[in-house]
């Protein structure tokens, strides 16, 4: 029997003129609903957080939420029609929901474009202040710097490269703080950006980078700061330390020191302890002391958002803004690409004519960018955005602006990491990645964040406290050990006016010092707007002409090998295997794969717990390894989205992993059910991986708990692998080059790939590397035959022989994150400059034959060539590959992967954008 309600027991029209509803639960069809004298009935399901009409709509009017358009209707709509369009259904498809949907949309998006009328635009004043002064207890910094929500000292990795070094420094000193009770704690900050040029041009993100990395060096939570770089990046110590001075941030006012790596790992890292020991004392000394709320800037942010992060979470984040504002404070609303559509919204109130013509400007570039790159700025919400209604970038953009009190006016427009300059509401540029949004906020001075989340995004920043609002109640219950602010009560008839008075108590005590959930949990991360490849002046058509060819998978031909003296003990050269299946491999872990950025330091999480634990040990499994990386959220679709789903895949099928289990956030693009469909595709059994949510499973413990309980139970159930030995034939090589590579060096790497490859084996080398740019290298290998790629980036391999995999960028850590993919077991990389990240499951050995990087380096490489004379150099790829035969029967571990120096990156290529 079907169940009647009232209206608004069961759902919410955002302003009274809007003529569809939101649903706030589940709604079955044949539902009954009386609306005043009508009385409604759903012929559809309605999910939580979608919508149905309350009024007939004919084809060709408006829908309307907030009582502004994200529709058009195609179809006639009756009172209780599920509202949906294409896009919506698709997306609810892939999710497998236990619905029946209409079979088609009734609507389609419509975005109408706004017009300013610069001719009747009237200046409006800011909300009133209030008279009386409040206070919170912040560290104030020196003038220019502000007031401090916390006191923290930054391990600031300048660029992507020295981003490992930072996390195992920090590794190694964060207990020193614990003595400190006025140190919050020493914290990391590793990137991906700056650590290479595109085509030896400066990075594209260069400026907002710099940005960045100065607002965070003088950030009022910093008690002191080490930045740290190899002096040889495109972004380095010296560099930044020119923007700083020449745009006037007062880096004398904060501790700091810019340290230059030199000489091993591990004298670096005992350089890093001595200087961060010798600050403690003076970080220490800082005290908390009564300060007004005006020194408050909050960062207004959003994501995994829903049909009600409009409703409840938003508008509770401004109420308590506002009251911000109004004792003399700032607020920061950021992510362009999200209030495409909400323009009439965000233009209500504005400071002046220059400040709305700025904001149209602002997102009329992101909009071109994203053009330029072949996508469309309005594709941004996510697979879990539309699974909990947000069905185009209108609904979604509509209800982010809601984070602006209507009282409230803008009163400036800053590019990304831009400081304010003063109180009041500020817009700052930035992309709709969370993360990446959240570092040009904190970069502007934020010294608090708002984050409101539908779905239960659990993210959290380094050194600046989160507090997070979700918004309903049955969420909030689900994950009530990772959300500050139940922002749901609203919905259950909690007044706004309570709710936000209690808000601003708890931003207040929080602001004094009280930890946030997020804090508690020690879950935070950082990445910033990610560089787009393509500059203003490029052209879409020729760089998808510049694609290089691939010869579908097939191995290039290579020359005969004749043997030689030297070449004697290569023949010799055995290790243990593992065959499980029809799968032969060197090494068996157990692998978590995130699929998305905030599902990687929970993934790690899980990895380290189950290393602890020495799970299936006895069962010949080695080890547990999350490939942690920043795609998934945010990204823009198109041939990166490709590049993204190849790589993960090529690493769920990677020879050495025994054992994967993908691990979602649960509101990314990529989620689960998007990674099922994918295998699926491409003939692959989802059953034979595991899967887990963070927000489905209830947070962080009790997803740990349920990887934990999968893992155990799937190696139980496998049993123990078959145990046998093999040489060259069976070994799948990496061969990879960072710096200049001299002819000798080139000469016998070219020399070794025929060993292995004449053997039976294969060798993979990125297209980017060194190597290729060499004749010797190229005629040793290859003769006359061309050195086209074989493979795609992360393609793995299908045949066995000489590949060569495209490489998109020059970026190190991503070329060995494809690289890793298409089936190598192990690496060897040739270093010219300094010693580089390894990888985090496949070991790489790390080589060089030149003599001041090896008086330098010496204890982080793994093997020097020495020796000037032919009859030495003929002797080289036999030392190396009895270096590599070591790591193949685990005798040898690489140094740098030992130490720490691990990293992972998956590319955007050519054409991807964060959106």
């Amino acid at each position: 029997m079907s169940q009647t309600y009232a209206l608004h027991e069961i759902a919410r029209l955002p302003l009274p003129g809007d003529n569809v509803a939101v649903a706030t639960q589940r709604l079955e069809a044949g539902t009954r609903i009386q609306d005043g004298e009508r009385t409604l009935v759903l012929p559809h399901t309605v999910l939580e957080g979608h919508r149905f009409a309350v009024q007939p709509i004919e084809p060709g009017q408006p829908l309307l939420s907030w009582q502004l358009p994200f529709g058009i209707a195609t179809r006639p709509i009756q009172p209780g029609d599920y509202i949906c369009n294409e896009s919506i259904l698709e997306a609810l498809r892939v999710r497998d929901v236990d619905v029946h949907l209409p079979d088609v949309g009734n609507f389609q998006d419509r975005i109408v474009p706004f017009e300013l009328d610069e001719a009747t635009f009237q200046p409006a004043p800011q909300v009133p202040p209030y008279p009386e002064t409040r206070t919170f207890l912040g560290y104030r910094r020196g003038p220019g710097r502000g007031v401090g929500t916390r006191n923290y000292i930054v391990l600031l990795g300048t660029s992507s490269r020295t981003g490992s070094f930072v996390k195992q420094l920090e590794a190694r000193v964060k207990h020193l703080a614990v003595d400190y009770p006025n140190i919050d704690g020493i914290v990391a900050v590793a990137h991906t950006e700056g650590g290479t040029a595109p085509d030896g041009r400066a990075p594209n993100n260069l400026e907002l980078l710099l940005r960045t990395l100065a607002g965070f060096m003088v950030h009022p939570n910093v008690g002191a700061v080490l930045a740290v770089d190899f002096g040889v990046e495109p972004v380095t110590n010296e560099r930044l330390r020119h923007f700083m001075e020449a745009h006037g941030y007062p880096l004398d006012q904060v501790p700091h020191h810019f340290l230059s790596l030199t000489g091993s790992f591990q004298e670096n890292l005992a350089r890093g302890e001595a200087i961060v020991a010798g600050w403690l004392e003076e970080v220490n000394a800082a005290r908390r002391t009564p300060e007004s709320l005006a020194h408050l800037k909050i960062a207004l942010q959003c994501g995994g958002s829903d049909a009600f992060s409009g409703i409840s979470g938003n508008p509770l984040a401004s109420w308590v803004a506002r009251e911000v504002i109004r004792y003399g404070g700032a607020a920061n609303l950021a992510e362009t690409d999200e209030l495409i559509g909400a323009e009439p919204y965000v233009l209500q109130k504005v400071r002046d004519l220059e400040t709305a013509r700025r904001f149209l400007a602002t997102v009329e570039r992101f909009q071109a960018r994203a053009a330029r790159h072949g996508h469309s700025a309005e594709g941004n919400p996510s697979g879990g955005n539309k699974f909990r209604g947000l069905y185009n970038i209108v609904l979604k953009s509509i209800g982010a602006a809601m984070k602006k009190h209507p009282d409230v006016r803008l009163d400036g427009v800053l590019e990304y990491g831009e400081p304010m300059p003063g109180p009041g509401f500020y817009f700052m540029d930035s992309p709709g990645n969370d993360l990446e949004s959240i570092a040009g906020q904190v970069a502007s001075g934020c010294n608090l964040i708002f984050f409101i989340t539908g779905n239960g995004s659990i993210t959290n920043f380094p050194f600046v406290p989160t507090i997070k609002i979700v918004t309903t109640t049955r969420r909030y219950q689900l994950l009530s050990r990772e959300m500050d602010v139940n922002a749901g009560a609203y919905l259950d008839g909690t007044p706004m006016d309570e709710l936000g008075a209690q808000t601003l108590e708890l931003t207040v005590e929080v602001a004094s010092g009280r930890r946030t959930v997020g804090e508690l949990a020690g879950h935070a991360q950082v990445q910033i707007w990610r560089d787009w490849r393509l500059d203003e002046g490029s052209r879409l058509e020729e760089v998808l002409q510049r694609q290089p060819p691939v010869q579908a998978g097939q191995s290039l031909p290579i020359r005969p090998l004749a043997p030689r003296p030297a070449d004697a003990s290569v023949s010799s050269i055995r290790f243990t295997t593992y065959r499980h299946h029809e799968v032969q491999a060197i090494d068996q872990v157990g692998l978590i794969l995130p699929t998305s950025l905030c599902a990687g330091q929970v993934a790690q999480m899980a990895a380290q717990r189950l290393n602890r634990r020495g799970l299936g040990r006895e069962h010949h499994l080695s080890r547990f390894v999350a490939l942690a990386h920043t795609e998934g959220c945010g990204n823009s679709g198109g041939t990166s989205e490709e590049l993204y789903v190849r790589t993960m895949l090529g690493y769920l099928t990677h020879p050495m992993v025994r054992h994967c289990l993908l691990l979602e956030h649960g509101c990314e693009k990529t989620h689960n059910d998007y990674m099922r469909h994918q295998m699926e595709r491409m003939g692959l059994d989802p059953a034979q991986v595991g899967w887990a949510s963070i927000q489905l499973d209830g947070g962080i413990e009790r997803v740990l708990a349920k990887v934990e309980a999968w893992f155990a139970q799937a190696i139980q159930q496998a049993g123990a692998p078959t145990v046998g030995e093999a040489g060259l034939e069976s070994l799948r090589l990496g061969l990879a080059s960072m710096g200049p590579v001299p002819e000798a060096v080139a000469q016998q790497l070219a020399r070794l790939t025929r060993l292995v490859v004449h053997a039976g084996g294969s060798v993979v080398v990125p297209q980017n590397a060194g190597l290729l740019s060499h004749l010797a290298y190229l005629e040793e290998t290859l003769g006359d035959h061309p050195p086209v790629p074989t493979l795609f980036y992360g393609q793995p391999m299908a045949v066995p022989g000489f590949h060569i995999m495209e490489t998109p960028t020059e970026h190190w850590v991503e070329t060995l994150t494809g690289l890793g993919a298409t089936g190598v077991e192990i690496m060897v990389a040739y270093v010219g400059e300094h010693p580089v990240q390894t990888h985090p499951l496949v070991p790489v050995l790390q080589v060089t034959a030149d003599p001041a990087v090896a008086t330098r380096f010496q204890e982080d490489l793994d093997l020097v060539l020495a020796g000037d004379s032919s009859s030495a150099m003929d002797g080289w790829p036999g030392a190396i590959l009895t270096q590599v035969a070591a790591v193949a029967a685990g005798r040898y571990a690489p140094r740098l992967y030992r130490l720490g120096n691990v990293d992972f990156q998956l590319t955007r290529g050519l054409l991807g954008i964060s959106l």
